[in-house]
């Protein structure tokens, strides 16, 4: 139904929640690594919150209609156009036959979605439809799009004319710099006192080395308690080594001095200490963020991420529609 033009960088096929069940055979649960424009997006064209759509990652793609349809373009400002004229974004768009969607490099955030009245219809794999591009599994045969594929969609007809509210909408950071949230746990017990001080006092820069799998840092060295040294041998030599045990998802791995935040397409377990973890309602931050944007961690509990959460499903509703 979508014929692709031109591919963009890393346009992928992804739903929400993703594949969830299987990370104990190596599948994590991919998903839209912003879920909040995700779902946004979805809500505009009549789709359910999770339905299949887009995820486009720095530089988007050229798309042309090959039947009517409804689309909304949320995220990132990858300066939208339809047969050459500005498109709106956070709205409902009509676009006919042959019609051709254009995005570019984004000038505000990183990560764009682009959602169609029925959602893609692409065949689930695992119960999702989501690419895990590691394993070539999902979406449109598990790999980004290429020029001259065509998506499918299944037939919706949806209603042009809604938007997003403004106050519910994602602000992205101006000055390259954000704010996010993480939770200590579940080994901040062999971070010493100053080097947890250290982590939530200091600038991260976020390094161009980092995908879907995880968020590298760039930064302050970290600190040990006696545990990291005073352990037994099959803990490993150096102090983030632990013996393997599960990785929630958000962990902030620390392989040896480098902290890298495991993301959507993260490992399920490994040898490293997690001192820290970002809360899922704090991902779409890390969605939005560009190589070389500083990260500022703030400290929060158990339940006050389980309410950002709750705060966030509740913007991620009709409620936010007009």
């Amino acid at each position: 139904m979508m014929e692709v033009i031109k591919p963009g960088l890393e346009t992928c096929v992804q739903d929400y929640p993703g594949r969830i069940g299987y990370w104990n055979q190596g599948f994590p649960p991919s998903g839209p690594m912003d879920s909040w424009s995700f779902r946004l997006a979805n809500l505009l064209v009549g789709n359910e919150a999770g339905a299949a759509a887009l995820e486009c990652q720095f530089m988007g793609p050229t798309l042309k209609f090959q039947r009517d349809a409804v689309v909304a373009v949320c995220g990132a400002d990858m300066q939208a156009k339809l047969d050459g004229e500005p498109m709106a974004q956070w709205e409902s768009v009509a676009v006919k036959a042959g019609q051709v969607l254009e995005t570019s490099f984004s000038t505000a955030g990183a990560r764009t979605y682009i959602a169609v009245a029925g959602g893609i219809a692409t065949e689930p794999w695992l119960g999702s439809r989501s690419t895990f591009h590691q394993a070539g599994v999902g979406g449109m045969d598990g790999h980004a799009l290429a020029a001259g594929q065509v998506v499918p969609v299944a037939g919706a007809a949806g209603t042009p004319g809604k938007r997003v509210k403004e106050d519910r909408r994602p602000l992205f950071s101006a000055d390259k710099t954000w704010q996010i949230e993480v939770v200590p746990g579940p080994n901040d017990d062999w971070i010493d006192e100053a080097g947890q001080q250290r982590f939530l006092s200091s600038d991260w820069k976020l390094s161009a080395r980092s995908n879907r799998t995880g968020f590298r840092l760039d930064g302050p060295e970290w600190t040990f308690t006696d545990k990291a040294y005073n352990k037994a041998p099959e803990h490993g030599a150096e102090p983030s080594n632990i013996i393997d045990h599960g990785y929630p998802l958000g962990a902030i791995n620390l392989g040896g001095q480098t902290p890298i935040i495991l993301v959507n397409d993260g490992p399920s377990m490994g040898g490293f200490i997690n001192p820290y973890t970002v809360p899922s309602a704090a991902f779409w931050k890390l969605a939005q963020a560009k190589p070389g944007d500083i990260f500022r961690f703030t400290s929060v509990t158990v339940e006050q991420a389980q309410s950002m959460a709750r705060e966030l499903t509740s913007i991620c509703s009709a409620s936010s529609i007009e």
